[in-house]
């Protein structure tokens, strides 16, 4: 008996142990890997966070990037991290919520990861050239199902979420187009658009914004639940006839399974404050993000919704691995 007492007390020990190093979090400095090039559109978001943290925690938040394999390659390395709050994922739907989803990858989103928040968010909007006679979402519709799979639309790639995305909408339309892919992304799909040479595209707000306005694109619908301040006058999917279809790409920070739950509030806590910080919202804003703080269980809940949501969009692009 007393042998297992003392055992019981080895434990105990051990907990305090791990307890208090976590209370004293952050001891050396702090690594976000984020699945994408530096210098690329999503960089500056990380950092602009990263520096935030730094000076909370008084210690240095590094951030590498790590790009490849639409973002797997950087889930990858954080899930088989050491859960101690030191290395940290730049999540996305990408390698999160829809490559999971359409095929296999060495870790799983649910059981691998903790969320711990939210940063920003930025819905779609479907853009038309104005040579194309749709002034608003339905005429569109109308004048694809009257010419099916003869008018065409660009994406970034099959399986990324713009083509994810109007799998779905097609779907639930009940019409078909002919998709075309773009190497380059968003923005080589959106400058063909605009010359003309593709008819429409699913485009990221940011992208967007300039042009609202202007006679270079018309904007029919935004994916996101409600309109978007910066374009109050262009209607929702929902508004349009859509109910419930509702899409959008996020960026958070994602630790390794196991991963103290007082560092991961630590954490949250410092992101939504910095996400309330006015100066930093508008950061984030100019580069194209709209702030978005939620915490580790509405991020979860978030992530569940995702799944599902792309899940059932992989079945109609017809790319779940048979």
């Amino acid at each position: 008996m007393l042998r297992h007492a003392a055992i019981g007390l080895g434990f105990l020990a051990a907990g305090l142990a791990q307890s208090a190093h976590s209370q004293d979090w952050p001891l050396k400095p702090v690594k976000i890997i984020a699945p994408f090039a530096a210098g690329g559109s999503s960089d500056p978001i990380v950092r602009i966070i990263a520096q935030r943290l730094g000076e909370a925690f008084g210690q240095q938040v590094v951030v590498e990037n790590r790009a490849g394999a639409s973002g797997t390659i950087a889930a990858d390395a954080v899930a088989r991290a050491p859960a101690d709050g030191y290395t940290l994922l730049l999540g996305s739907p990408s390698q999160i919520t829809i490559a999971p989803t359409v095929t296999k990858t060495s870790y799983d989103p649910l059981h691998d990861f903790v969320p711990i928040s939210t940063i920003g968010s930025n819905p779609f909007v479907l853009v038309v050239n104005p040579g194309l006679p749709a002034d608003n979402l339905a005429a569109f519709i109308d004048l694809v199902r009257a010419r099916p799979k003869a008018i065409a639309y660009a994406h970034g790639g099959f399986g990324t979420i713009v083509h994810l995305s109007m799998a779905l909408f097609l779907k639930r339309a009940g019409i078909e187009m002919i998709p075309i892919t773009y190497k380059g992304g968003a923005a080589p799909a959106l400058t063909d658009v605009i010359a003309g040479h593709v008819p429409s595209d699913l485009a990221p707000l940011a992208s967007v914004v300039p042009h609202a306005g202007t006679d270079t694109l018309r904007l029919l619908a935004v994916s996101s639940e409600r309109r978007v301040p910066r374009i109050p006058q262009v209607p929702t999917f929902a508004e349009s006839g859509f109910p419930g279809f509702a899409v959008q790409t996020w960026n958070g920070l994602m630790a390794p399974a196991g991963t103290p739950r007082v560092i991961v509030d630590r954490i949250a806590k410092e992101v939504a404050g910095a996400l309330g910080d006015a100066k930093i919202a508008e950061r984030l804003r100019s580069n194209g993000v709209d702030p978005l703080a939620r915490g580790p269980e509405q991020f979860a809940a978030l992530i569940a919704a995702d799944i599902a949501l792309w899940t059932e969009a992989a079945k109609f692009a017809d790319l779940r691995e048979k």
